[in-house]
């Protein structure tokens, strides 16, 4: 049987639609791809610059005590306050003091007294040996008495001096000119002898001190050039030069103190401040590359960066062992597994895998 034309191409309009439509259903699934942000491997080119923190302080400051025990009476010391060589700054009571330099001076009296018995005494004998009416054995007991109590005022001298020192011990004047940096007394309280009650900053210049790892102290010359940053002074920056090197290990810190003088006079400088010193050392390797903190994972078998692939289709990241070097302030250094100008990822390590496609966002 043969249908009409009409019917066959009414029969391909009702087809095309379908097909079409079964043909957009057969599409193929996107695959969804991390985006990493990744990060150019290239030379440090300041690892010659370290750069280290301290705590600026007068380069002369001196603890103030008392060198006796007592009951402070006299305390004329404030914050801030600025002081003159000479000054009294505080006094005890002393009341132990006194009562021994009395008794000292009651010694010294009777001892004088007796000295005095005893030189007329040998004068009486001495002129009656000589005249043949006193015997050689009475002569030399007077002389020894008289030696002896000569011996004993001396001594009795000498004590009352040393409880005058006693007493002297029981003020504090002011060692240098300077400023009153700390407090630590106040009227009424019972000092005892090296208790610090005060602290005086004397000196005319601010010193930085720091502390240096073994690594870099040889690097480290008295006179070396420092630039100097502070946290109040943030847009300063000032001279400084080394001006004291250790050489001996703080065990406390596991560092080499070293001393920085800042070279000029800023009244906007005060002890306290907080302090950066930046160090340039020229003798120092320059050519080390240098990866950011973040981009450096850890696991049982060592240290490791992401290596990024890219094809220019596609990229993926595979896992890389490395050997780092020392840790500075904007990241490690490499010493084997990478070269300069490969990429590596800067974050999310911990949800990467080896081989693992990804997009860089960078």
């Amino acid at each position: 049987m043969r249908f009409p034309n009409f019917i066959y191409h009414y029969t391909w309009l009702v087809l095309i639609p379908v097909l079409c439509a079964c043909g957009s259903g057969v599409q193929e699934e996107t695959k969804a791809l991390r985006p990493v942000l990744s990060q150019q491997v290239d030379y440090a080119e300041s690892l010659n610059e370290r750069t280290y923190t301290g705590i600026a302080q007068s380069d002369k400051v001196i603890n103030l005590s008392f060198r006796s025990s007592g009951i402070i009476t006299l305390f004329d010391m404030r914050l801030g306050q600025q002081v003159k060589r000479g000054e009294l700054l505080a006094q005890l009571d002393n009341v132990a003091a006194r009562l021994s330099y009395e008794q000292s001076l009651a010694s010294l009296s009777s001892a004088e007294s007796q000295m005095k018995t005893s030189k007329l005494s040998y004068d009486r004998i001495r002129s009656l040996y000589e005249k043949g009416s006193a015997s050689l054995s009475d002569f030399e007991n007077a002389k020894n008495a008289y030696q002896n109590a000569e011996n004993s005022f001396e001594s009795a001298q000498r004590s009352v001096a040393i409880q005058q020192d006693q007493i002297n011990y029981g003020y504090i004047y002011a060692p240098e000119d300077g400023v009153i940096s700390n407090i630590n007394a106040e009227v009424g309280e019972n000092a005892s002898p090296g208790q610090q009650v005060a602290v005086l900053n004397a000196g005319d210049k601010i010193t930085i001190e720091l502390g240096m790892p073994e690594n870099i102290i040889n690097s480290v010359e008295i006179g070396l050039d420092v630039d100097l940053r502070f946290s109040a002074l943030p847009d300063q920056v000032f001279n400084g030069k080394v001006t004291e090197v250790s050489p001996a290990l703080d065990r406390n810190t596991s560092t080499y103190p070293i001393k920085v003088t800042l070279m000029e006079t800023d009244e906007n400088v005060k002890a306290g401040m907080a302090a950066t010193a930046m160090f340039r050392f020229s003798d120092l390797e320059k050519q080390s590359l240098l990866v950011p903190a973040k981009a450096v994972g850890e696991d049982s078998e060592g240290r490791f960066v992401f290596l990024v692939v890219d094809n220019g289709q596609s990229a993926k990241v595979e896992k890389r062992r490395v050997k780092i070097g020392r840790l500075y302030s904007n990241g490690f250094e490499v010493l084997e597994g990478l070269q300069r100008g490969q990429r590596i990822a800067v974050a999310g390590l911990q949800t990467l895998l080896d081989g693992q496609e990804v997009s860089l966002s960078n």
